[in-house]
């Protein structure tokens, strides 16, 4: 199991990627005393994205954080709402999944299913 993954975010897009992460279902989490000052944790079913503070973050073009949605249908409308832009992708295993981008730029993948 992965516990977290970190991405990269400039000061300044911190809160806009928290308000994007709770669209998707996640929470904010207290942060260790000596890291809070770099870094913001969100995180849902016990697994964390970890928001690091730095300036200029590294954005990958194609890596991306794939996520298992069971309620996938309900985030998707919540994204709309919000007015974030997502691509509904091809169903290779037969589950819908989307892609999506954190206000940092960051790929998100959301899936209603794991491949298998």
């Amino acid at each position: 199991m992965i516990q977290h993954v970190s991405l990269e975010v400039s000061e300044d897009q911190v809160q806009d990627c928290v308000a994007f992460w709770i669209v998707l279902g996640w929470r904010e989490v207290p942060v260790l005393p000596g890291i809070h000052d770099h870094s913001t944790w969100m995180e849902r079913n016990g697994v964390q994205v970890h928001l690091q503070r730095v300036d200029p973050p590294t954005i990958p073009h194609g890596g991306h954080v794939a996520i298992v949605d069971g309620n996938i249908d309900e985030t998707v409308a919540r994204i709309q709402d919000a007015g974030y832009e997502f691509l509904e992708r091809e169903r290779y295993w037969g589950s819908r999944r989307i892609f999506t981008r954190c206000p940092a730029g960051h790929r998100v993948e959301l899936m209603a299913a794991p491949p298998g």
